[in-house]
């Protein structure tokens, strides 16, 4: 039986991401086994085309394989497909349920360590330990490792080097013009202990479109209220863009993405949107911590904006209160910190 290996994971949005480098270093290093990657329907434009031996199976386990039931009939569904081998890159009740059918049965498995204790000890109140943790990247090859296909990490873009193609995004996003910059601005994430202030991030807009009219800013970020900020600022800055207002879905953001020379982003789904398509992100960091091992593919930590206190990291997700009641990880950062992070980046970039 050819080798064909199952990999589940269902989200978040920013955590899938992160496995399209582990995916496509494993596709092109085994080119004669074939990859299916199981997710939720978001996830397709991050792997159909990545290599040829790549496939996609979307599966909402929330509305249509909801409960056991729902489990089971997805487990019948996809053992028809001859899986030789099944990696758990998520690690939570729905994977684990899955997983434990397929052992079972007699599949070889495997699925992701986390490293929680060293997590736990990383954001804990006292007897904190600032010590890297494994990346995700790392724990997502750990799991192939196991299954007895080690990898080299060696990914670069889901396009090639020139970028994705601007002539399938609409007319208004228009061509790069020569000596133009172009630069990216996600100032939302899911929690509050990731976002910058949004007054100040828009003196951090307001500066750079005064002092560099060769700028183009495109901002992303979809929801309700998302939209309403940054069609504020768009109608008071000029060459100010709605990327994802304008874009039709997340493949023409991606491609959007691919021709900046730098994104502006919170610790958040959009610096790894960035980072695979190789463009360089200053990433702001306030209750999380890039020790995590969240930071993006690629990305380092000379271009990451955070304030060293000795509260940070107080979350591995940013989804807890701030202890001293003031966010200081997040207040003490000045808008000159990102822009000048931003300047350093554009500056050498042609």
């Amino acid at each position: 039986m050819a080798e064909h290996i199952l990999i589940i994971r269902f989200s978040a949005l920013g955590d899938v991401a992160m496995l399209v480098p582990v995916v496509s270093s494993l596709a092109r290093q085994y080119p004669d086994v074939q990859v299916t990657v199981l997710s939720r329907g978001f996830a397709r434009p991050f792997f159909v085309g990545l290599a040829k031996n790549v496939d996609f199976i979307e599966a909402d386990v929330r509305n249509d394989y909801q409960g056991i039931q729902g489990l089971n009939r997805l487990y019948r569904e996809l053992k028809e497909q001859d899986f030789t081998a099944v990696a758990d890159m998520h690690g939570v009740l729905r994977s684990n349920y899955l997983r434990l059918r397929f052992n079972l049965s007699g599949y070889k498995v495997a699925h992701i360590d986390k490293h929680r204790a060293g997590k736990r000890r990383l954001v804990a109140q006292s007897g904190k330990v600032l010590e890297q943790q494994p990346t995700t990247f790392d724990n997502y090859a750990g799991v192939l490792a196991k299954l007895g296909y080690p990898v080299k990490l060696d990914f670069r873009s889901i396009f090639p080097e020139r970028g994705g193609d601007l002539s399938l995004l609409p007319s208004t996003i228009g061509q790069k013009r020569h000596g133009e910059k172009w630069i990216g601005m996600a100032p939302f994430a899911a929690h509050d202990g990731k976002v910058y202030p949004l007054d100040r991030m828009e003196q951090v807009v307001k500066m750079l479109v005064e002092q560099h009219p060769e700028v183009r800013l495109f901002f992303f970020g979809a929801g309700n209220q998302e939209k309403k900020v940054i069609d504020g600022w768009c109608e008071l800055y000029p060459r100010c863009v709605n990327a994802s207002a304008q874009a039709a879905g997340l493949f023409q953001e991606l491609i959007i993405m691919s021709h900046l020379d730098v994104m502006v982003s919170m610790d958040s789904a959009n610096m790894h949107f960035a980072s695979l398509v190789n463009t360089p992100v200053v990433s702001v960091w306030g209750a999380t911590h890039p020790y995590a091992g969240f930071m993006g593919w690629g990305q380092t930590l000379d271009n990451a904006v955070q304030k060293e206190l000795e509260c940070r990291p107080c979350s591995i997700y940013g989804n807890k209160p701030c202890h001293r009641r003031d966010m200081a990880c997040m207040n003490t950062i000045e808008p000159q910190d990102i822009i000048y992070k931003v300047e350093k980046l554009i500056s050498t970039r042609r």
